[in-house]
């Protein structure tokens, strides 16, 4: 668990095929600490999944022109 973080404790039960099950106990993967792990895992890949969409998204969009960028930089150092 990462420190300063609260913790929630979760009982799962979980049904998996023998062989698999086995093998994952075998690795060690049915630990807390390695459930934690692969679960950080799966969640910090999806946050890159979600950020190459966006960037994707962002490719689509037409260029600003120099206009364009010239008032979103006015517009900065207006507001500060």
């Amino acid at each position: 668990m990462a420190n300063g973080e609260n913790s929630v404790q979760l009982e799962l039960k979980l049904t998996l095929p023998d062989s698999l099950a086995r093998e994952a106990e075998a690795k060690g993967l049915l630990t807390p600490q390695a459930l934690e792990s692969l679960l950080r895992a799966e969640l910090q890949r999806g946050r890159v999944n979600q950020l190459f969409q966006a960037a994707e998204r962002l490719a689509t969009l037409p260029p600003l022109t120099e206009a364009e960028v010239e008032a979103e930089i006015q517009a900065v150092r207006a507001e500060s």
